[in-house]
Formats: structure tokens, sequence, C-alpha cells
């Protein structure tokens, strides 16, 4: 099954019910989830890329590198700063990190690591804080607090799900 590219997604943020607990459990989730899906793959097929794809090493470094940003963008709610910082759509940071060369141990730890902070800074806001938005400035619509880590849950899949497909790929 062919994936949606990222950003070919369309997201519709219209929820009134908080979910956020919800969406923390499965912020929380990533880590043990990519650490299963990879702990017994051999190097090889970690290292591995198909085309000009990113391998599995770089998929679970990009998800590091991005998370400063999802942390930058609650600050900037967090501020009533009218629209969210811009993200490097080029995804410099990643394509110049040569995660390849980290050990997966390295790259899971620096993973773990940084996304707890990210939910350290979210534990304890209230639902004000849930609600309150700024404007997201590639899809030019309203993100609240609860759609952005929505939004982060959902990116944090999609590379899950092309780590899947690497694996599969690289074993048939």
């Amino acid at each position: 099954m062919k994936q949606v590219k990222w950003f070919d997604r369309k997201f519709n943020f219209d929820e009134t019910q908080n979910t956020f607990p919800e969406i923390l459990e499965r912020l929380a989730g990533t880590a043990l989830r990519l650490e299963d899906k990879v702990k017994d793959l051999p190097e090889n097929v970690l290292s591995h890329a198909i085309g000009d794809t990113w391998t599995i090493k770089e998929n679970i470094g990009h998800l590091t590198d991005l998370e400063p940003l999802w942390q930058e963008r609650f600050t900037d709610i967090l501020n009533n700063t009218p629209e969210l910082r811009h993200a490097d759509l080029q995804n410099n940071k990643t394509h110049q990190a040569n995660h390849n060369n980290a050990t997966l141990q390295e790259l899971l730890a620096g993973f773990r690591a940084t996304r707890q902070e990210t939910i350290a800074l979210l534990a304890d806001i209230d639902e004000e804080a849930v609600f309150r938005s700024a404007l997201h400035p590639r899809l030019k619509i309203p993100m609240r607090t609860i759609d952005l880590f929505l939004f982060v849950a959902e990116h944090d899949d999609h590379h899950l799900a092309r780590i899947t497909a690497l694996i599969k790929a690289k074993n048939q």
C-alpha cells in the first residue's frame, strides 16, 4: 500500500472535546513503539535507503530533529504569537546530520530524551492552554495546542509506517 506523502496530507482540526490526555498517551508511547519496531534489526537494514528516501536511522533521527520545533511552536501558542514559527521544509537538519553514522542506541536514546522533555512541558497545562491557538504557516489554518500535538502524533505515525515499509522492502 502506497503511503501519502507528509506534505500532501490534509488536516481537519475541528475536535471540540478535550482529547488531549489521549494525545499525550500517543506521544509518550512513540519511543516504545519505535524501539520495539527496530530493536532487532541488523545494521544493513537500519542504514539501507530505497532510492532517494531516508533510511530507518534517518527517519528516527528526523523525529528527534523536529522535536525542538514542536516545543517552540507550543511556546509560540502560549505566548499568543499570531503565527507559529516556520519549519525548514527542506529538512536540512536531517539531511546534514549523518544519522547513519550514529548507533541505533544513540538515536533511540536521543529521541526518548527529547520526547520526554516535550511531555514534561505538556504534563500540567490547563484546558485554556489546550485550546489556545496560532496560525500554522504552511497549512494557513489556526492550530490549537491540541491540534499541534495531534499533528505531531500523526507525524510520528507517518514515520513509523515509513520504517515498517522499509523493513518489509528489505525483507523481500
